[in-house]
């Protein structure tokens, strides 16, 4: 497996994230969108950050399981309820996201959605992995 980062040179510096993901490999794993939920199926967190480290945990949790590591994600979008509210936080999320996902960003977009599945959830994130 294999997954190479690609930044032309002629597109505005990527932060956090990599224009393209050019991926090799045997098994793809589509994970779910994640939310703050706690194993009792409970949201958590009041704040944005706190529910984005909790959706992500949750992420790459469903990811571990299927047997895969962070490095390995080539594709992330993330749903919050606030776009504002994230761009207000992106120095803090960015934070949460390589304390726990890495410096091996994958393509990613953010796509404001107008409510969440779960009414108090902030944020809800998705995924696609490339393992061996």
């Amino acid at each position: 497996m294999s997954l190479e980062r690609v930044n032309p040179a002629e597109l505005a510096p990527p932060t956090g994230f990599s224009h393209a993901v050019v991926a090799t490999g045997s098994r793809l794993v589509f994970l779910a969108g994640q939310t703050a939920l706690d194993g009792s199926g409970k949201v958590v967190g009041d704040t944005l950050p706190e529910q984005f480290e909790r959706a992500l945990s949750n992420l790459l949790a469903a990811l571990a399981a299927a047997g895969g590591a962070p490095s390995q994600l080539a594709r992330v979008t993330v749903y919050p309820a606030d776009v504002a509210a994230y761009r207000r936080h992106a120095p803090e999320l960015g934070r949460i996201w390589r304390d726990l996902a890495g410096r091996d960003y994958p393509a990613m977009a953010v796509i404001g959605a107008v409510r969440l599945w779960d009414e108090q959830a902030l944020v809800e994130l998705d995924g696609i992995a490339v393992l061996d």
